[in-house]
């Protein structure tokens, strides 16, 4: 089911990418996963949301700095979707959240929010109008999969279940050992897991998207020409082959080719 029409709430439905240099963020991917996509028109703040084969997949937005505050960090943003985004930002408050940016029109499309979990993990919420969010994933140059990478699993655990209605569940198997399994009613929609001993310790807790891609070694090697920076190299993991980059502005990201299916 690559193309979606509809997002459960709970589950991640949008990506975005906030960046100093709009333009060469749009070039780099669109080069890397065959997207398309231009600079938005000013009402939307220059807002781009870029498509394949006609079906819109992520966003971009020029980083801005609020007066004397420093730019946002350049990162992906994982929405989730939620059928009242004032509700879902007044969960957040109870579970003990912080809402970072309080719930905003935009335009005819959604309503949104900005908000770290406890442990400064931030994430979005959108709430569909005239947009539901990604159109496509699961499939070669789409979002695959959204992890939290987290300093206190119980902690994150007990957030989103009572914020979001988000479970998790321990993964069971070799090679998954740790590794938690997020899900809404049933269904998976993500995956959580402990910041990996031997990161860095100025690497907060955070959430990572993944792209699915046909060959990990080759678009790993495109990343690394194109500027970017190759964190950890392809290698073989339960669910396939992937690899940690980031983008030549510091964004990081996950490349998966996954294994297939039965």
């Amino acid at each position: 089911m690559p193309e979606v029409t509809s997002y459960q709430p709970g589950t991640p439905c949008w990506i975005d990418l906030m960046v100093p240099d709009q333009q060469a963020a749009l070039d780099f991917y669109s080069g890397l996963f065959g997207w398309e996509g231009e600079i938005g028109p000013p009402e939307t703040g220059g807002y781009a949301t870029w498509t394949l084969r006609g079906k819109p997949v992520a966003g971009v937005m020029s980083a801005q700095s609020m007066g004397e505050e420093a730019p946002p960090p350049t990162v992906w943003t994982t929405y989730f979707c939620s059928a009242d985004a004032q509700a879902t930002s007044e969960s957040i408050s109870r579970a003990g959240g912080t809402v970072l940016m309080p719930v905003m029109d935009v335009m005819d499309l959604g309503r949104m929010l900005v908000a770290a979990d406890p442990l400064g993990a931030v994430f979005g919420i959108w709430q569909p109008l005239g947009f539901t969010g990604a159109g496509l994933v699961n499939e070669p140059g789409t979002l695959i999969w959204n992890e939290l990478n987290t300093t206190d699993r119980e902690a994150a655990s007990a957030f989103y279940a009572e914020a979001l209605g988000v479970e998790s569940t321990p993964v069971e198997g070799e090679g998954a050992e740790g590794y938690f399994e997020l899900s809404v009613d049933g269904r998976t929609v993500g995956g959580l897991q402990p910041l990996r001993e031997g990161m860095p310790p100025e690497v907060p807790p955070h959430w990572l998207v993944y792209f699915a891609v046909e060959d990990t070694d080759r678009l790993s090697a495109k990343v690394s020409a194109e500027g970017g920076t190759v964190l950890r190299p392809p290698y073989d993991m339960v669910a396939g082959r992937m690899s940690l980059v980031k983008d030549p502005q510091g964004a990081p990201f996950a490349l998966i080719a996954p294994k297939p299916m039965g």
